[in-house]
């Protein structure tokens, strides 16, 4: 061991005489002291270049191993120096009562709370009718129902007026079932689909226009459209699943649209009396009363209409069977428009014009019997 001093640079291991040993530089920072106790430290040059022609060549022997360790820095293990972020509580000291052990627990986000049963500004309102155990079903009300008896007796009118004037309220309705089926089912905007409901609604208008109002016409036309569904929805590039349930959606669009022609096809009085009994019975339906008062009121309601408009009619008192049927008929399409919670603009749609097109079939069958 030689007594030989060093420059700036601290003592190294296995370099033999005249070699040079690499040095780094090291801008703006210091040597620690910690490593040097008997000997202060130099700051380093600021240039790094520069300091290439300072480097030190050893005269002497080396530093012996054996007597002296390397100076190196403690080592540290990762749970040390590990960072644990800052706690927003604390324990309870032992002995403190159950109200205050509750206050130093970290409070929960308002924004981000589970959901409850008294109500939470995060879940549906579905969602929280089911855990109250109530149905999650909201019926249309008195506005859709106005506007179902608005066209039902638009219906009644035309019919009694000739073929061509049914119509046009029957396009109307034919057009706003296929909107509203594919609304309810919740696809939104779905305008192939509902342009495809409603042409093949219109097609099946003009066939029985053609046929002379024979109901083969209907039966045809539903299966062209179903195939032709299956064909247009092949040939989409979307997932499996998404393709079959629009595929779903589509054949029950256009097959309601095109049962709907059932009203050109029946009978001008029984079309009549029929959509005379569905407005009044949507009307029953929607007043304030229990489900199951509001449901036999709306039957007999419907009867009562049927017995009404038959007087004005050849179909006489067994009208009253006929406008029952049809008020049973779009009970039917009014619970399915009030499927679990659905829109405004679904009320206003199939609300409006599901129940009309789930009585057609009842009109046309009826009718023929007691014609």
């Amino acid at each position: 061991m030689t007594d030989q001093p060093y420059g700036n640079g601290g003592p190294h291991e296995g370099y033999g005489p005249n070699q040079a040993y690499p040095q780094q530089a090291y801008p703006n920072q210091a040597y620690p002291n910690q490593a040097y106790p008997d000997q202060g430290y130099q700051q380093p040059y600021e240039d790094p270049y520069a300091a290439q022609q300072y480097t030190q060549q050893w005269q002497g022997q080396t530093w012996e191993t054996q007597t002296h360790q390397p100076v190196s820095a403690p080592v540290t293990s990762a749970e040390e120096t590990a960072y644990l972020p800052p706690q927003g509580y604390a324990a309870p000291p032992a002995g403190e009562p159950a109200a205050a052990a509750a206050a130093a627990a970290p409070a929960p986000d308002s924004e981000y709370g589970p959901a409850t049963v008294g109500g939470n500004a995060r879940i549906t309102d579905a969602q929280r009718a089911r855990a109250e155990g109530r149905s999650p079903i909201i019926e249309p009300g008195m506005q859709p129902a106005a506007l179902t008896a608005l066209l039902g007796l638009l219906l009644a009118g035309a019919a009694a007026v000739g073929t061509y004037a049914l119509l046009v309220p029957l396009v109307a309705l034919q057009a706003v079932t296929a909107a509203g089926w594919f609304r309810l089912n919740g696809m939104w905007p779905a305008r192939q689909g509902i342009a495809l409901g409603f042409a093949g609604a219109l097609a099946a208008d003009a066939a029985l226009l053609v046929s002379g109002r024979s109901p083969a016409a209907i039966l045809g036309t539903l299966g062209v459209w179903v195939l032709l569904a299956l064909v247009l929805q092949l040939r989409s590039h979307a997932d499996p699943d998404e393709r079959m349930y629009g595929l779903m959606a589509t054949v029950a669009a256009s097959a309601l649209a095109i049962v709907a022609g059932g009203y050109l096809a029946a009978d001008a009085d029984a079309v009549t009396v029929g959509a005379v009994g569905v407005a009044v019975a949507i009307l029953a339906r929607a007043l304030p009363l229990p489900t199951p008062a509001s449901v036999v009121v709306a039957l007999l309601a419907g009867a009562g209409a049927g017995i009404a408009a038959g007087a004005l009619t050849d179909l006489g008192t067994p009208a009253a069977l006929l406008g029952a049927g049809a008020a049973a008929c779009a009970l039917i399409g009014h619970r399915v428009a009030s499927y679990d919670y659905p829109s405004r603009f679904v009320h206003f749609t199939a609300g409006v014009a599901l129940p009309l097109a789930a009585a057609a079939p009842a009109v046309y069958l009826l009718g023929r019997a007691l014609a």
